[in-house]
């Protein structure tokens, strides 16, 4: 997630990220048989989200690769996208793994969504 914005006294925005990595993450991990039963979504359904988060996304390239040796091979994509996007937080509810040592040193802080809901909340109410 990147930068706060204040729009008027009411309104507060931030900003969110994606690389085609990322929504083809998305997609695969959310049209699975076993998580379309528990969300009680159509194929259909979960493209028409995608699609509204790619509208909405700040879309980025990743022209490289980082490569930080996680324990997960999959959770890379979402290291470049924060990185890429120069973010200040990384939201994952599977932060255990973004918080290993060698991650040390970039910009972004991974972080729950519920602790990104407390630092938004602390900075904007």
């Amino acid at each position: 997630m990147k930068n706060f914005q204040r729009l008027s006294n009411l309104t507060i925005v931030f900003k969110f990220a994606i690389t085609v990595s990322v929504y083809f993450e998305y997609f695969d991990v959310l049209t699975r048989p076993v998580n379309l039963k528990e969300l009680n979504l159509s194929v259909e359904e979960i493209e028409n989200v995608l699609d509204l988060i790619s509208l909405l996304a700040t879309k980025h390239k990743v022209y490289y690769l980082l490569r930080p040796n996680m324990i997960d091979e999959k959770d890379n994509i979402f290291m470049e996208c924060a990185f890429v996007s120069e973010s200040d937080y990384l939201v994952s509810s599977n932060i255990k793994d973004f918080r290993n040592s060698k991650l040390k040193g970039f910009l972004f802080q991974p972080v729950t969504p519920g602790d990104f809901l407390r630092i938004w909340r602390e900075k904007n109410e």
